[in-house]
């Protein structure tokens, strides 16, 4: 496994806006990506930008009008789209929109474009005003229709001093965007895996709850790594701070019986379901209404045991679904395998992926995990310390086993 954009031929087109100067930042982070980039620059766009700029993060020739008429003469356009797994035009102005919706072909981006059989991405950028333009809206619906991919634009600060919708997405959305894209084809395609994830909060009151230290950084991770091999994720997430991985869909939730109710809504026809989150084995019995004051004297909570999220898909499994593969997380202390092989036994998993949380080095909120699966069948696969994406990678190999894919 990889990220599904290493070794895919990707042709950035720029065109004439200030925008421009980001392109070079996008075409860098894709090559550092593992993708090779070919960039094709209008007349218009160096007039911000040199090709010089796009060649020096690309390592590869940047393209202009001129190479038209080169050596190569005018099959120059017919290499490139035939070699490109994706036409990425970022910036992509209204004047470029109008000629792709249109058909017009009168310099190298736009003949290229019009050669190109792979997908293709179009991230405008342009003055509000121009972008609602009914002739503009017009262009982007025509391209819509044919199956051009629109990021952007987004809502902000204008290079005319307005503020309007037609900026620039950033180069890190335009990135994830791309990676989701390019990973529709993998191994996992068609698959269903639904996922929970992070920490859980039990009210106390209206300001204080009971939670832990899960960060939710693991279950993103394995969501992220289910994503590039092609599976439709769907997480179920308890509060963090982390960005959604693109392409998933996300609920979010609070509480462990938000988290259950959410799981259940959304268990059905799904291939696999991931427990990752770290739920609360126990939640107040009642919240306070109002903030509990201090008074100098001891506080007594009573606790009472949340629902056994993945217990509970194990028996909807049972009845509904005996097909889905289920696999639990064990976050031990003592007795780790002692303790993870019960769960694994009672409640029916398919696996348990266990971590020594009450090691010297940290877990929660770390990059990196050391975890042992253990599946039904007996089997027992020791990890060492790796990064969480990593894990999320020997999770996916595993369901490409059981799967036989």
């Amino acid at each position: 496994m990889s990220n599904p954009i290493t070794g895919k031929h990707i042709i950035i087109g720029v065109t004439g806006s200030i925008a421009a100067y980001k392109a070079a930042e996008l075409a860098s982070k894709l090559t550092q990506a593992g993708a090779l980039v070919d960039c094709i620059l209008t007349e218009s766009a160096t007039r911000f930008v040199t090709p010089l700029t796009f060649q020096s993060v690309t390592s590869r020739k940047a393209y202009t009008d001129d190479d038209l008429w080169a050596g190569e003469g005018h099959v120059v356009h017919i290499g490139l789209a035939h070699e490109a797994d994706l036409l990425l035009i970022a910036p992509v102005s209204a004047n470029t929109l109008a000629k792709l919706a249109h058909g017009i072909a009168d310099n190298l981006l736009s003949v290229t474009a019009l050669a190109a059989t792979c997908p293709s991405v179009l991230a405008p950028a342009m003055d509000a005003g121009m972008y609602a333009h009914p002739a503009t809206q017009q262009n982007v619906q025509i391209l819509k229709g044919r199956g051009a991919e629109f990021i952007g634009p987004e809502p902000g600060h204008l290079a005319s001093g307005l503020i309007g919708l037609g900026r620039f997405a950033e180069p890190d959305t335009i990135l994830r965007r791309v990676r989701y894209l390019l990973s529709r084809d993998g191994k996992l395609a068609g698959k269903r895996v639904l996922l929970t994830v992070g920490p859980t909060q039990e009210a106390l009151d209206p300001v204080r709850y009971i939670s832990n230290r899960s960060s939710g950084k693991q279950g993103y991770a394995i969501a992220q790594a289910l994503l590039d091999e092609g599976a439709t994720v769907t997480l179920v997430s308890g509060p963090t701070n982390l960005p959604f991985p693109e392409g998933a869909q996300v609920i979010e939730v609070t509480s462990a019986a938000e988290m259950k109710d959410a799981v259940l809504a959304h268990l059905a026809d799904k291939d696999a379901f991931i427990s990752v989150a770290a739920v609360a084995d126990f939640t107040p019995r009642a919240a306070a209404d109002e903030k509990i004051k201090k008074t100098g004297h001891n506080l007594t909570l009573e606790l009472v045991p949340t629902v056994d999220i993945l217990r509970t898909v194990s028996e909807e499994r049972r009845r509904s679904n005996p097909n889905m593969l289920v696999i639990g997380f064990a976050a031990e202390t003592n007795r780790v395998y002692e303790n993870a092989l019960k769960k694994l036994q009672e409640k029916g998993l398919d696996l348990i992926v266990v971590n020594n949380v009450g090691q010297p080095q940290p877990v929660f909120g770390a990059d990196q995990n050391k975890v042992t699966f253990l599946s039904l069948d007996g089997q027992r696969q020791e990890f060492p310390w790796m990064e969480k994406y990593a894990v999320g990678e020997k999770l996916v190999e595993f369901l490409l086993r059981k799967w036989d894919l």
